[in-house]
């Protein structure tokens, strides 16, 4: 059977794309830049996807084969069932990663999605898989990175794999964040009621993990060039295949965009062409719902829906694995699979069962939605694009164009379920509980009418979305303070909450921009360009630091001791010292920055500490200010000997300059890394773990492509570094070049006009590959020739 279904789905596709299509080779030219940005130019976008993957195949292979393993359930195999790998942001043992993705992906559904999708994407995944394997197929194993050149899990790609690993990034903030849950549900039984989730918590939300980014767009009204302007900088993984890759890609006169994509995803995620120029930040919209079953008193794997009897289906899996074959049976309802979270009020009892839906299951359409984006020529044709397809999967829009306007937009494939249908339909006080305190909304599922309101998801036009020639900008609260000029009234809870406290950075980053505006932050004139926003993003302010220090050092007093949490005494003196000092920002130099963080680590959660609480009509500037009296001052006390202790402990001097110990790793190099925690309210967020090996806290999450475009008459002017670099091969020359640019707070003018890129090309790379065996769906290396214009022979990496 699965033989047959691949087959049909290839015939399917060979009918798609016709006979011309069908006859038609791959061609491609690859030219390289500075720190290794390749420009890919091809006469259509099978070529462009074919130049694409072969220039990330040099550059990340070992990266994009290992998520392969991953997305193919097989990592068991590869690594053992212990061992842990990445999904939805958060660390996955393999044996229960495997399980999820054998039973959870419909792969017959995403062929059969992606023959009706996109033409041009069609061609653009097709020439992918065709240019990372001619890559394999030319390049000796010796000459590939070292990392993984003798792995068995290195093999050829398919189409399947990329539809696979397309639904994988889909669900990264829905089904795949519910993935232990997912695992968990089992029937009750008598031996065991419901204790298979006992240990698991609230699945990671997009809030719980510091996944965000800020994204700043500002029109003519506020910038001095009197056109558009951006600032795209997305806080995602350093590691793993959401790390970002800079590409260049051209069709002559058709197609020529440039930014970022997602490890291993053709087209462009982030980006600017000549009119326009785009980032993301993660949305506060729910992507997904759980419903509350109501089982049938005879049958705990069947369940009641207006009085009428549904069996669920059984869907058993195996993997192997060293002590032999694992068998899981996951359950479907007509919402969903079951998922199970006891502790949270969400058990599979004899009575009840939870179903989750996922607005983002089989969500094909996410990828023409970039190619339309990366066709745009205004903020209009954006939102226009975005609307009509629901493709956005859990990220904001911010755009900007070159006439001057700039686009806010929550257009995301979220649940048609409006504020009415979450009262009516909750089915009972735990439900309520999950939706005021973690925003997870529980449905009425015995009852049809709380189904989502159809089409299923919510139109775009009743989504947050505003076009304004002054700013708009976005830290990952929701879409309430677009812009703090004009807060939006409130759009359904699913959306997201208004008149809520926001996070340290959205306050923030709106203070920066109304004082530049003002021209009151010290810099030159009012209004933005590219060196102001490049400056505020770099300033490293602390803004927990601006509004709390003060009254810290106050309740320091002399200093003396204080007592841990555990009760252990410490000399507080120095440390106060320390903060007294300190500069207030997360620079390199600064000193007092890692004592601050593990301090306001422990007092942001001391209760009622606040002298002035959140005002949600002053939602900018409250809460401010600690209390003064003796009890929290104590409590502030606890906090600082908690951070001396810790930083005792690893071994920090608390007078350490930042850079000394929060740096980034590359070979035997210790790259100091600027920026810090967002929940302390830096913009350049920075997320950095204790490596015991290293003696040093070493970045993980945070700022990684940034990008500040502007136009000009000839088109984009953009400035631009991605922190980690282009590179995962420590042989290569691209492996920490724009990690050392970061840390000196550096800047790369991105080519973008042929004069520009011929003024830093390298050598030429010239490929081209026939399209033959058609008739399986993928194309075979007959008939491949390449040309190298002075390409140096040095297993497939440029210098």
């Amino acid at each position: 059977m699965k033989t047959l279904l691949v087959t049909t789905a290839a015939c399917a596709l060979a009918l798609a794309l016709g006979p011309a299509a069908q006859a038609r080779g791959y061609e491609a030219q690859v030219v390289r830049t500075k720190y290794g940005v390749p420009h890919v130019t091809a006469k259509d976008f099978g070529g462009l996807g074919y130049g694409q993957a072969y220039a990330f195949a040099q550059d990340n292979l070992c990266l994009l084969a290992d998520k392969i393993v991953t997305v193919n359930g097989e990592r068991t195999r590869h690594f053992g069932p212990d061992a842990t790998n990445v999904v939805a942001f958060t660390d996955i043992k393999n044996l229960e990663s495997d399980l999820f993705f054998r039973a959870n992906i419909d792969i017959e559904t995403l062929r059969a999605n992606f023959v009706k999708g996109s033409a041009d994407y069609r061609e653009l995944v097709e020439g992918y898989v065709a240019g990372f394997n001619r890559y394999l197929a030319e390049t000796p194993r010796e000459k590939r990175q070292a990392d993984c050149r003798d792995a068995a899990w290195v093999r050829d790609i398919t189409i399947d794999d990329m539809l696979r690993l397309n639904e994988e990034r889909m669900i990264q903030a829905s089904g795949g964040a519910w993935l232990r849950q997912t695992n968990a549900a089992a029937p009750p039984t008598a031996a065991a009621p419901a204790k298979a989730a006992a240990l698991l918590g609230l699945p990671n939300m997009a809030e719980q993990i510091g996944l965000g980014s800020n994204g700043w767009a500002f029109g003519r009204e506020a910038t001095r060039n009197k056109t558009g302007l951006l600032l795209g900088n997305p806080h995602f993984p350093w590691e793993g295949t959401n790390r970002f890759y800079q590409v260049h890609l051209t069709v002559p006169g058709k197609f020529d965009v440039m930014g970022v994509t997602i490890a291993g995803a053709p087209g462009i995620s982030i980006g600017f062409n000549k009119d326009v120029a785009w980032t993301h930040t993660v949305s506060t919209d729910r992507h997904f719902t759980l419903f509350e079953l109501k089982l049938d008193p005879a049958d705990p794997t069947a369940y009641l829906v207006d009085g009428q009897r549904h069996a669920m289906e059984r869907r058993e899996v195996t993997v192997d694995t060293p002590a032999g074959p694992r068998a899981h049976t996951y359950y479907l309802t007509l919402y969903g699979p079951v998922v199970a979270m006891p502790q949270a009020g969400l058990a599979w009892t004899a009575t009840t069962a939870y179903a989750l839906r996922d607005a983002n299951k089989n969500n094909s359409a996410s990828a023409g939605t970039w190619l339309d984006i990366a066709r745009a020529r205004s903020v209009g044709e954006i939102k226009a694009a975005i609307t009509a397809s629901l493709g956005i999967p859990w990220v904001n829009t911010i755009a900007a164009d070159r006439k001057g306007d700039a686009l806010y937009a929550d257009i995301t494939a979220t649940p048609n379920v409006s504020a009415q249908k979450l009262k009516d339909c909750a089915p009972s006080p735990a439900a309520a509980k999950l939706a005021d305190g973690a925003r997870i909304y529980v449905l009425d599922g015995s009852r049809a009418a709380c189904n989502w309101d159809a089409p299923g998801l919510m139109p775009g036009a009743s989504m947050p979305a505003v076009v304004r020639q002054d700013y708009v900008a976005n830290s990952n609260d929701s879409y309430w303070l677009a812009n703090a000029r004009a807060p939006m009234t409130p759009f359904a809870p699913i959306v997201g909450p208004t008149a809520v406290p926001q996070n340290l950075r959205t306050r923030s980053g709106i203070v920066e921009i109304e004082a530049r505006l003002a021209g009151t932050d010290g810099l030159p004139g009012k209004g933005v360009d590219q060196d102001a926003v490049k400056t505020m993003l770099f300033w490293n302010k602390n803004h927990a630091a601006d509004l709390f220090l003060d009254d810290v050092v106050k309740a320091c007093g002399p200093g003396g001791t204080a007592a841990t949490a555990g009760g252990k005494t410490l000399d507080i003196g120095q440390a106060c010292t320390v903060l007294s000092k300190w500069d207030r920002r997360m620079d390199n130099d600064s000193v007092g920055a890692i004592l601050w963080v593990e301090f306001w680590r422990r007092a942001q959660a001391i209760a009622d500490l606040y002298a002035t609480p959140f005002d949600p009509a002053d939602p900018v500037h409250t809460p401010r200010g600690l209390k003064g009296d003796e009890a929290t001052a104590a409590k502030l006390r606890q906090a600082l000997a908690g951070a001396v202790d810790v930083l005792l402990t690893e071994g920090v001097p608390l007078d350490a300059p930042y850079g000394t110990i929060h740096f980034a790793v590359r070979g035997q190099d210790k790259i100091p890394v600027h920026g810090g925690e967002g929940s302390d309210g830096v913009l350049n967020a920075q997320q950095a773990r204790w490596v015991p090996g290293v003696n040093g806290y070493v970045p993980y999450h945070g700022s990684s492509y940034i990008q500040v475009v502007t136009f000009d008459a000839k088109g984009p002017v953009a400035d631009a570094v991605l922190s980690y670099s282009q590179s995962t091969d420590p042989a290569s020359p691209h492996y920490a070049d724009q990690t050392w640019l970061y840390s000196k707070k550096g800047w790369h003018r991105l080519p973008f006009h042929p004069a520009d890129i011929a003024k830093e090309a390298g050598p030429v790379l010239k490929l081209k590959q026939a399209r033959t065996n058609r008739q399986s769906g993928f194309p075979s290396l007959k008939g491949a020739e390449s040309i190298r214009s002075g390409f140096a022979d040095s297993g497939g990496r440029w210098g």
